[in-house]
């Protein structure tokens, strides 16, 4: 009989490492316990664990179990270990109005993550957007809205690996038992109760919240299934929890919490945890104070009645004059839509038919009553008489006619606001169909025809028309595809009109960064040169699949687009700068064609760039069978700066005779 104790020993010694399995209804009991790990702010407060402080500007708080979970059974396996765990939260800001900041459930191979922030951003990750693959994987429960990290809204769910951008957001809520989907508002204080299941073996986690008072819903309210997980987990890990603030108080609590790594983990015992709200006074207000609110509240209430009397009746007076065309009116632009006819058609100017939004106004799709589909762009002017001024230069573009360019159809005007009506592009700008993970690639043969287009409508702007249209603004997301995937320019928003050989006047720089001509950094006034410069910058995106500025660019590469093609080049590899998603589509001449071509746009003397005349010749020929001119490809700059240094080909000149079309 001595010898069990003896063989339960070598079992534990021999066997693999132990489950992680625990269960804390409350917080009340464990105030000397050695389970759980709190880091910086995090504390118990009575049966619950406070992640962040109130009485500090910025407060960081984590909550760990003190057991790392085993993640691999040994340092070459492939596969990971699976575990589901179950927790209340609740999140209740003293000011409903104040910035949201929400909580973390996490999953570190450190308690102390590197280069977190005290104040925001879970407390997990810097404010850096560039992912790192590191063993942090988090599923954010986020009750604030940053719009530069693509956040849906105020109120969502998110997959984070180790960065602040999530992989993939939805809103909070579940789903009920007829399959509709219900909010539940996080930020509430209300106890959100959350189920999480990670599938080791198919790399899969699901997330399904709902109010702690309801049972499991069915259907999960994230799924998120990815191989790259397995990145993001190292051997052991540590379980738990971390949130952040600054200067606005928002209490962030864990209620209660169950994981288990060796199959469901146990059910919680909600009906005795503690619901949290902010505390209304109990003083009792005298009689005299009701009945002045009383009496306030009825005259506020009557003089509300009246201004908005007043406010209706102002308003049927300036639709009235709305609807009576000036005589200005008709010197412009014949085609006039009343403002009731484009709102019918956008279904009241709704979310729902919004296409987009910018600096320049919101753009709507709209079907007319003989079934045709447009898009409205709303403009707002501060003055009628800048509206006069607008409309005089809109209306001479609204006559210009010319097939690769999207063509505009009319317009409105209500007060000072202007509403521009044009063809609607069912296939949406040409950036989507190349950049942001698009379902299909655009493949080399549309995307050079879609070129060729846009060469044509430009050379119409440029050379074509009684004057010179200045575009401004010529960049991917302004190239929209009609139904046949032709390419057409849009967005006539910035362009300006002069006499042919007349200097343009404006001392306004506009565009969009990456576009942007050198000159311009000292010579405001844009001319036919800095559209070539832009369109060069679109021909090497589309050749290359990369956007003009890589906010994260690998270190080997450059950033900046045109550098990193230019580099090639010196190189004499240009034609690795070519997409590689569609490699074995293109012919490697063809597609150096309109890679030199581009560095030769962006040439950054602007009398040494070609003209749009000469683009076109290149681009629209059915075959390029002779020479290309060799002004247009032998001043390929290599310097930076504008120092005007050619790369020079043994001939003097860059020898460039492609065969093939483009």
């Amino acid at each position: 009989m001595r010898s069990l104790p003896l063989l339960l020993l070598l079992f534990q010694v021999l066997s693999p490492t132990l489950a992680l399995d625990f269960l804390f209804n409350s917080f009340s009991n464990i105030s000397n316990a050695t389970d759980l790990t709190l880091i910086n702010d995090a504390r118990l407060d009575a049966s619950t664990v406070r992640l962040t402080n109130d009485s500090v500007q910025w407060s960081l708080g984590r909550l760990f179990h003190t057991t790392k979970l085993t993640m691999r059974p040994n340092s070459t396996s492939t596969s990971l270990a699976s575990f589901s765990t179950s927790f209340v939260f609740s999140d209740l800001p003293q000011i409903a109005s104040s910035p949201g900041f929400g909580l973390c459930f996490v999953l570190s191979n450190s308690t102390s993550p590197p280069n977190a922030l005290a104040s925001q951003y879970f407390g997990l990750f810097s404010n850096a957007q560039v992912q790192v693959v590191a063993p942090l994987l988090a599923v954010e429960f986020d009750t604030g809205r940053n719009t530069e990290f693509n956040d849906p809204d105020g109120n969502h769910i998110g997959i984070d690996l180790n960065r602040v951008i999530s992989e993939v957001t939805t809103p909070a809520g579940y789903y009920n038992s007829t399959g509709g989907f219900v909010p539940v508002q996080m930020r509430s204080g209300e106890n959100v109760r959350t189920w999480i299941e990670f599938d080791g073996d198919n790399l899969e986690i699901n997330v399904t919240v709902a109010p702690a008072n309801l049972p499991r819903p069915t259907l999960p309210t994230l799924s998120f299934k990815d191989p790259r997980i397995a990145n993001y987990v190292s051997s052991e890990m540590f379980v738990g929890f971390s949130a952040s603030k600054t200067e606005w108080i928002e209490a962030q609590r864990i209620l209660a919490w169950s994981f288990s790594d060796t199959g469901v983990a146990k059910e919680i015992n909600v009906t005795n945890l503690p619901v949290f709200k902010l505390e209304a006074s109990s003083k009792s207000l005298p009689m005299g104070a009701i009945a002045g609110i009383t009496i306030g509240c009825v005259l506020f209430v009557v003089t509300l009645a009246y201004g908005v009397y007043l406010y209706w009746r102002k308003k049927k007076l300036e639709d009235e004059e709305d609807d009576e065309i000036e005589d200005w009116e008709m010197e412009y632009w014949p085609h006039r839509f009343s403002n009731e006819e484009l709102s019918e058609a956008t279904g009241g100017f709704s979310k729902d038919q919004l296409l987009g939004s910018g600096g320049f106004g919101k753009v709507y799709r709209g079907v007319l009553s003989n079934k045709t589909e447009i898009a409205v762009k709303c403009v707002n002017h501060d003055s009628k008489q800048g509206l006069r001024e607008f409309m005089a230069e809109i209306s001479s573009m609204g006559r210009l006619q010319h097939k690769n360019l999207v063509q505009m159809r009319g317009w409105c005007r209500k007060g000072n606001q202007l509403m521009l009506v044009y063809d609607y592009m069912p296939n949406g700008s040409l950036n989507r169909w190349i950049f942001d993970r698009p379902k299909k690639v655009l493949g080399w043969g549309q995307r050079r025809r879609v070129l060729a287009d846009v060469a044509e409508g430009l050379n119409y702007l440029h050379h074509g028309w009684d004057q010179v249209v200045v575009h401004r603004d010529v960049k991917s997301s302004n190239i929209l595809l009609d139904l046949e995937m032709r390419g057409r320019l849009g967005d006539f928003g910035l362009a300006k009109l002069y006499e042919h050989g007349e200097v343009p006047n404006t001392t306004r720089v506009v565009g969009t960064m990456g576009y942007l001509a050198p000159e311009l950094a000292t010579i405001a006034s844009p001319t036919a040169a800095t559209d070539v410069y832009s369109f060069g910058v679109v021909l090497l995106e589309v050749a290359c699949g990369r956007r003009p500025i890589e906010m994260g660019a690998e270190e080997e590469e450059e950033a900046v687009l045109i550098d990193w093609v230019r580099e090639l080049y010196s190189k004499g590899r240009v034609r690795e700068a070519a997409d590689q998603r569609i490699k074995g589509e293109y012919d490697e001449e063809e597609v150096e064609v309109v890679l030199k071509l581009g560095l030769a746009c962006c040439h950054p003397d602007p009398h040494k760039r070609p003209s749009m005349k000469e683009i076109a010749a290149i681009l629209v020929g059915e075959t390029v069978s002779e020479p290309a001119p060799a002004a247009l490809l032998s001043e390929l700059v290599r310097g930076e700066g504008g120092d005007g240094a050619g790369i020079e080909e043994e001939s003097g000149e860059v020898a460039f005779q492609p065969q093939h079309s483009v």
